[in-house]
Protein backbone atom coordinates (compact mmCIF):
# COMPACT_ATOMS: atom_id res chain seq x y z
CA UNK A 1 0.00 0.00 0.00
CA UNK A 2 1.21 3.63 -0.72
CA UNK A 3 3.16 5.17 2.11
CA UNK A 4 1.14 8.39 2.88
CA UNK A 5 3.34 9.61 5.63
CA UNK A 6 4.72 12.19 3.73
CA UNK A 7 1.25 13.52 2.99
CA UNK A 8 -0.02 14.72 6.68
CA UNK A 9 -3.21 15.45 4.70
CA UNK A 10 -4.51 13.28 2.23
CA UNK A 11 -7.34 14.88 -0.57
CA UNK A 12 -9.16 11.34 1.16
CA UNK A 13 -9.12 12.76 4.41
CA UNK A 14 -10.29 16.18 3.51
CA UNK A 15 -13.23 15.20 1.59
CA UNK A 16 -14.53 12.81 3.90
CA UNK A 17 -14.44 15.28 6.52
CA UNK A 18 -16.27 18.05 4.99
CA UNK A 19 -18.53 15.59 3.24
CA UNK A 20 -19.02 12.48 5.12
CA UNK A 21 -22.86 12.92 5.47
CA UNK A 22 -23.19 12.20 1.49
CA UNK A 23 -23.99 8.83 0.43
CA UNK A 24 -25.80 9.26 -2.97
CA UNK A 25 -22.55 8.66 -5.35
CA UNK A 26 -23.87 11.60 -7.84
CA UNK A 27 -24.18 14.18 -4.74
CA UNK A 28 -20.44 12.65 -4.02
CA UNK A 29 -19.41 13.46 -7.69
CA UNK A 30 -20.70 16.74 -7.58
CA UNK A 31 -19.74 17.82 -4.35
CA UNK A 32 -16.39 16.69 -5.84
CA UNK A 33 -16.39 18.86 -8.80
CA UNK A 34 -17.53 21.89 -6.98
CA UNK A 35 -14.90 21.69 -3.94
CA UNK A 36 -11.89 19.72 -5.06
CA UNK A 37 -8.71 21.96 -5.17
CA UNK A 38 -8.49 22.96 -8.89
CA UNK A 39 -5.91 21.22 -11.18
CA UNK A 40 -4.15 24.06 -12.30
CA UNK A 41 -2.50 26.97 -9.97
CA UNK A 42 -5.02 30.06 -10.92
CA UNK A 43 -1.69 32.51 -10.22
CA UNK A 44 0.46 30.82 -12.92
CA UNK A 45 1.17 33.58 -15.11
CA UNK A 46 1.53 31.25 -17.97
CA UNK A 47 -2.46 30.47 -17.80
CA UNK A 48 -2.81 34.37 -18.95
CA UNK A 49 -5.91 34.96 -16.09
CA UNK A 50 -8.25 32.33 -18.01
CA UNK A 51 -9.26 30.01 -15.39
CA UNK A 52 -12.60 29.67 -13.91
CA UNK A 53 -12.36 28.09 -9.93
CA UNK A 54 -15.78 26.50 -8.26
CA UNK A 55 -13.71 26.25 -4.85
CA UNK A 56 -15.39 27.46 -1.87
CA UNK A 57 -18.92 27.38 -3.97
CA UNK A 58 -19.96 23.79 -2.59
CA UNK A 59 -22.49 25.05 0.21
CA UNK A 60 -22.60 21.88 2.83
CA UNK A 61 -26.79 22.78 3.45
CA UNK A 62 -27.58 22.57 -0.30
CA UNK A 63 -25.83 19.67 -0.90
CA UNK A 64 -27.02 17.80 2.09
CA UNK A 65 -30.62 18.23 1.16
CA UNK A 66 -29.87 17.11 -2.75
CA UNK A 67 -28.19 14.02 -1.08
CA UNK A 68 -31.31 13.32 0.92
CA UNK A 69 -33.72 13.53 -1.89
CA UNK A 70 -31.68 13.00 -5.51
CA UNK A 71 -34.33 11.82 -7.53
CA UNK A 72 -34.65 14.82 -9.74
CA UNK A 73 -30.93 14.55 -9.76
CA UNK A 74 -31.01 11.22 -11.11
CA UNK A 75 -34.07 11.92 -13.40
CA UNK A 76 -31.44 14.33 -15.34
CA UNK A 77 -28.77 12.52 -15.68
CA UNK A 78 -30.68 9.38 -17.05
CA UNK A 79 -31.82 12.01 -20.20
CA UNK A 80 -29.22 10.58 -22.03
CA UNK A 81 -26.90 7.49 -21.59
CA UNK A 82 -23.42 8.46 -20.05
CA UNK A 83 -20.80 6.58 -20.53
CA UNK A 84 -17.89 9.40 -21.13
CA UNK A 85 -16.41 10.84 -17.72
CA UNK A 86 -16.10 14.14 -19.09
CA UNK A 87 -20.04 13.97 -20.29
CA UNK A 88 -20.96 12.64 -17.30
CA UNK A 89 -18.93 16.13 -15.38
CA UNK A 90 -20.78 17.94 -17.66
CA UNK A 91 -23.67 17.20 -17.09
CA UNK A 92 -23.46 17.18 -13.17
CA UNK A 93 -22.06 20.56 -13.39
CA UNK A 94 -25.23 21.62 -15.95
CA UNK A 95 -27.55 20.73 -13.04
CA UNK A 96 -25.85 23.16 -10.44
CA UNK A 97 -25.61 25.87 -12.46
CA UNK A 98 -29.25 25.48 -13.13
CA UNK A 99 -30.35 25.27 -9.89
CA UNK A 100 -28.26 28.54 -9.02
CA UNK A 101 -30.07 29.99 -11.91
CA UNK A 102 -26.80 31.12 -14.07
CA UNK A 103 -27.08 28.62 -16.80
CA UNK A 104 -27.57 30.48 -20.16
CA UNK A 105 -26.66 27.56 -22.27
CA UNK A 106 -25.22 24.27 -21.96
CA UNK A 107 -23.32 22.32 -25.16
CA UNK A 108 -24.35 24.68 -27.63
CA UNK A 109 -23.14 24.01 -31.08
CA UNK A 110 -21.59 26.62 -33.74
CA UNK A 111 -22.27 25.59 -37.05
CA UNK A 112 -21.18 27.43 -40.13
CA UNK A 113 -23.17 27.35 -43.13
CA UNK A 114 -19.74 26.34 -45.54
CA UNK A 115 -17.53 25.09 -42.62
CA UNK A 116 -20.38 22.53 -40.51
CA UNK A 117 -19.51 22.28 -36.97
CA UNK A 118 -16.85 25.12 -35.73
CA UNK A 119 -17.17 23.83 -31.83
CA UNK A 120 -19.61 23.79 -29.06
CA UNK A 121 -19.28 25.73 -25.95
CA UNK A 122 -19.42 23.25 -22.64
CA UNK A 123 -21.17 26.18 -20.96
CA UNK A 124 -22.40 29.87 -21.31
CA UNK A 125 -23.18 31.58 -18.19
CA UNK A 126 -24.86 34.74 -17.65
CA UNK A 127 -23.01 36.31 -14.46
CA UNK A 128 -24.29 40.35 -13.27
CA UNK A 129 -21.21 41.45 -15.74
CA UNK A 130 -22.84 39.66 -18.67
CA UNK A 131 -21.95 36.29 -20.59
CA UNK A 132 -19.43 33.96 -20.16
CA UNK A 133 -18.10 30.91 -21.45
CA UNK A 134 -16.08 28.34 -19.71
CA UNK A 135 -14.85 24.86 -20.57
CA UNK A 136 -14.33 22.23 -18.77
CA UNK A 137 -12.03 19.35 -18.26
CA UNK A 138 -11.70 16.81 -15.86
CA UNK A 139 -8.30 14.81 -16.54
CA UNK A 140 -6.52 12.38 -15.39
CA UNK A 141 -2.79 11.64 -16.38
CA UNK A 142 -0.20 9.73 -15.00
CA UNK A 143 3.48 11.26 -14.65
CA UNK A 144 5.25 8.72 -17.53
CA UNK A 145 9.35 8.12 -17.59
CA UNK A 146 11.67 10.50 -19.52
CA UNK A 147 14.89 7.88 -20.24
CA UNK A 148 18.40 9.89 -18.99
CA UNK A 149 21.87 9.48 -20.91
CA UNK A 150 22.57 6.38 -18.79
CA UNK A 151 19.39 4.72 -20.08
CA UNK A 152 17.72 4.37 -16.55
CA UNK A 153 14.30 6.36 -16.10
CA UNK A 154 13.98 9.72 -14.76
CA UNK A 155 10.32 11.04 -13.52
CA UNK A 156 10.41 14.84 -13.47
CA UNK A 157 7.41 16.48 -13.45
CA UNK A 158 8.53 19.60 -14.55
CA UNK A 159 7.01 19.66 -18.14
CA UNK A 160 3.02 19.11 -19.13
CA UNK A 161 3.95 16.27 -21.47
CA UNK A 162 5.38 14.60 -19.33
CA UNK A 163 2.04 13.79 -17.83
CA UNK A 164 0.06 11.64 -20.46
CA UNK A 165 -3.26 9.63 -19.81
CA UNK A 166 -3.98 5.97 -19.20
CA UNK A 167 -4.78 5.08 -22.60
CA UNK A 168 -1.98 6.77 -23.79
CA UNK A 169 -3.59 9.02 -26.37
CA UNK A 170 -3.50 12.40 -24.74
CA UNK A 171 -1.25 14.82 -22.33
CA UNK A 172 -1.65 17.85 -20.20
CA UNK A 173 0.30 19.77 -22.40
CA UNK A 174 -1.65 18.71 -25.54
CA UNK A 175 -5.03 19.00 -23.44
CA UNK A 176 -3.75 22.66 -22.26
CA UNK A 177 -2.74 23.89 -26.03
CA UNK A 178 -5.96 22.76 -26.92
CA UNK A 179 -8.22 24.67 -24.32
CA UNK A 180 -6.39 27.84 -23.85
CA UNK A 181 -5.35 28.04 -28.09
CA UNK A 182 -8.74 26.94 -29.76
CA UNK A 183 -11.58 26.30 -27.50
CA UNK A 184 -11.72 29.77 -25.59
CA UNK A 185 -11.52 31.69 -28.52
CA UNK A 186 -14.75 30.01 -30.36
CA UNK A 187 -16.71 33.13 -28.98
CA UNK A 188 -14.77 35.21 -31.30
CA UNK A 189 -15.82 33.91 -34.34
CA UNK A 190 -18.53 35.94 -35.82
CA UNK A 191 -20.95 32.88 -36.42
CA UNK A 192 -20.97 32.50 -32.97
CA UNK A 193 -21.28 35.87 -32.20
CA UNK A 194 -24.30 36.08 -33.98
CA UNK A 195 -25.47 32.93 -32.54
CA UNK A 196 -25.34 34.33 -28.84
CA UNK A 197 -26.57 37.69 -29.98
CA UNK A 198 -24.37 39.65 -27.45
CA UNK A 199 -20.56 39.57 -26.68
CA UNK A 200 -19.30 37.64 -24.02
CA UNK A 201 -16.85 39.15 -21.22
CA UNK A 202 -14.92 36.07 -20.82
CA UNK A 203 -13.84 32.86 -21.66
CA UNK A 204 -12.13 30.87 -19.02
CA UNK A 205 -10.94 27.09 -18.55
CA UNK A 206 -12.33 25.23 -15.38
CA UNK A 207 -9.76 22.47 -15.00
CA UNK A 208 -10.59 19.71 -12.43
CA UNK A 209 -8.81 16.06 -12.20
CA UNK A 210 -5.97 13.77 -10.66
CA UNK A 211 -1.97 13.94 -11.32
CA UNK A 212 -0.74 9.82 -10.59
CA UNK A 213 2.54 9.95 -9.63
CA UNK A 214 5.04 6.64 -9.83
CA UNK A 215 4.75 4.35 -6.74
CA UNK A 216 5.17 6.02 -3.50
CA UNK A 217 6.48 9.54 -5.45
CA UNK A 218 3.13 11.57 -3.93
CA UNK A 219 4.65 14.62 -3.26
CA UNK A 220 6.63 15.31 -6.63
CA UNK A 221 5.73 19.02 -7.71
CA UNK A 222 4.98 19.74 -11.19
CA UNK A 223 6.99 23.17 -12.05
CA UNK A 224 4.61 24.68 -15.25
CA UNK A 225 1.43 26.29 -13.64
CA UNK A 226 0.10 23.15 -12.03
CA UNK A 227 -1.57 23.98 -8.21
CA UNK A 228 0.34 22.88 -5.44
CA UNK A 229 -2.54 20.97 -4.04
CA UNK A 230 -3.84 19.02 -6.32
CA UNK A 231 -5.78 15.96 -6.03
CA UNK A 232 -3.17 13.47 -6.33
CA UNK A 233 -2.28 9.10 -6.59
CA UNK A 234 0.49 6.90 -7.55
CA UNK A 235 0.55 4.00 -10.24
CA UNK A 236 2.64 0.75 -10.27
CA UNK A 237 3.34 -1.95 -12.57
CA UNK A 238 1.07 -5.15 -12.11
CA UNK A 239 4.63 -7.10 -10.76
CA UNK A 240 4.54 -3.89 -7.95
CA UNK A 241 0.99 -4.21 -6.87
CA UNK A 242 2.12 -5.85 -3.46
CA UNK A 243 3.38 -2.93 -2.55
CA UNK A 244 0.67 -0.66 -2.63
CA UNK A 245 -2.53 -2.69 -2.64
CA UNK A 246 -4.27 -3.22 0.59
CA UNK A 247 -6.71 -6.35 1.68
CA UNK A 248 -9.92 -4.26 1.54
CA UNK A 249 -10.16 -2.23 -1.96
CA UNK A 250 -12.34 -2.29 -5.29
CA UNK A 251 -12.03 -1.51 -8.78
CA UNK A 252 -12.97 2.35 -9.80
CA UNK A 253 -15.38 1.82 -12.78
CA UNK A 254 -15.00 4.91 -14.87
CA UNK A 255 -17.68 6.90 -13.79
CA UNK A 256 -16.61 7.04 -10.11
CA UNK A 257 -13.44 8.52 -10.97
CA UNK A 258 -14.17 11.77 -9.79
CA UNK A 259 -14.81 11.42 -5.91
CA UNK A 260 -13.10 9.36 -3.39
CA UNK A 261 -15.13 6.33 -2.75
CA UNK A 262 -17.25 5.26 -0.44
CA UNK A 263 -19.09 2.00 -0.44
CA UNK A 264 -21.01 -0.17 2.45
CA UNK A 265 -19.04 -3.20 1.51
CA UNK A 266 -15.51 -3.75 -0.13
CA UNK A 267 -15.12 -5.30 -3.48
CA UNK A 268 -12.58 -7.04 -2.52
CA UNK A 269 -11.30 -8.56 0.81
CA UNK A 270 -8.05 -10.09 0.42
CA UNK A 271 -5.24 -9.57 -2.22
CA UNK A 272 -5.05 -12.42 -3.91
CA UNK A 273 -8.69 -11.64 -4.91
CA UNK A 274 -7.88 -8.09 -5.68
CA UNK A 275 -4.69 -9.54 -7.97
CA UNK A 276 -6.55 -12.11 -9.39
CA UNK A 277 -9.58 -9.61 -11.09
CA UNK A 278 -6.96 -7.31 -12.28
CA UNK A 279 -4.25 -9.48 -13.77
CA UNK A 280 -7.73 -10.66 -15.81
CA UNK A 281 -8.89 -7.01 -16.46
CA UNK A 282 -5.07 -6.45 -17.85
CA UNK A 283 -4.76 -9.38 -20.43
CA UNK A 284 -8.33 -8.81 -21.82
CA UNK A 285 -7.84 -5.13 -22.31
CA UNK A 286 -4.37 -3.83 -21.51
CA UNK A 287 -5.58 -0.55 -20.33
CA UNK A 288 -4.89 0.53 -16.96
CA UNK A 289 -6.72 -0.24 -13.47
CA UNK A 290 -7.59 2.20 -11.36
CA UNK A 291 -7.85 0.56 -7.54
CA UNK A 292 -8.60 2.13 -4.29
CA UNK A 293 -7.80 1.41 -0.66
CA UNK A 294 -10.38 1.61 1.82
CA UNK A 295 -10.66 1.91 5.61
CA UNK A 296 -13.69 0.71 8.01
CA UNK A 297 -15.28 4.70 8.56
CA UNK A 298 -18.83 5.28 10.25
CA UNK A 299 -20.16 1.86 9.08
CA UNK A 300 -18.83 1.78 5.75
CA UNK A 301 -15.75 1.95 3.52
CA UNK A 302 -14.31 5.05 2.44
CA UNK A 303 -11.15 5.28 0.05
CA UNK A 304 -7.69 6.14 1.48
CA UNK A 305 -5.58 6.22 -1.77
CA UNK A 306 -5.76 5.57 -5.04
CA UNK A 307 -4.04 4.62 -8.32
CA UNK A 308 -3.58 3.03 -11.40
CA UNK A 309 -2.33 -0.58 -11.89
CA UNK A 310 -0.97 -0.31 -15.66
CA UNK A 311 0.46 -3.24 -17.74
CA UNK A 312 4.40 -4.75 -17.47
CA UNK A 313 4.73 -2.88 -20.70
CA UNK A 314 2.93 0.53 -20.27
CA UNK A 315 6.10 2.43 -19.49
CA UNK A 316 7.61 1.55 -22.98
CA UNK A 317 4.61 1.85 -24.33
CA UNK A 318 3.99 5.29 -22.88
CA UNK A 319 7.67 6.24 -24.02
CA UNK A 320 6.87 4.94 -27.97
CA UNK A 321 4.03 7.27 -27.85
CA UNK A 322 5.60 10.74 -26.25
CA UNK A 323 8.20 9.75 -29.33
CA UNK A 324 5.72 9.50 -31.97
CA UNK A 325 3.95 12.45 -31.08
CA UNK A 326 7.29 14.55 -30.47
CA UNK A 327 8.58 13.51 -34.11
CA UNK A 328 4.85 13.88 -35.65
Amino acid sequence: MADMATDPLPFQSDFHRRWGELRDPHVRSLAWLLDAPDLLDLSASRWEGKLASLCHHAQTDWLIHLDRAPSRLHDFLSTQPLVRLGRYAEKLLAWYFMQKGVLHAHGLQVRGAAEGTLGEFDFILRFPDGLEHWELATKFYLLRPQRTGAGSPDYRADRPDYFIGPNLADTLGAKMQKIFGRQLSLGDHPVAKTLLGEPLVAARALIKGWLFYRCDDLVSEAQFGVSSSHCRGWWCRIDELDKHLSATSLILPRLSWLAPARVEHPEFTSFAAADARINGLLAAHGMPVMVANLAPSNGAWTETDRGFVVPADWEERAERSASATATA
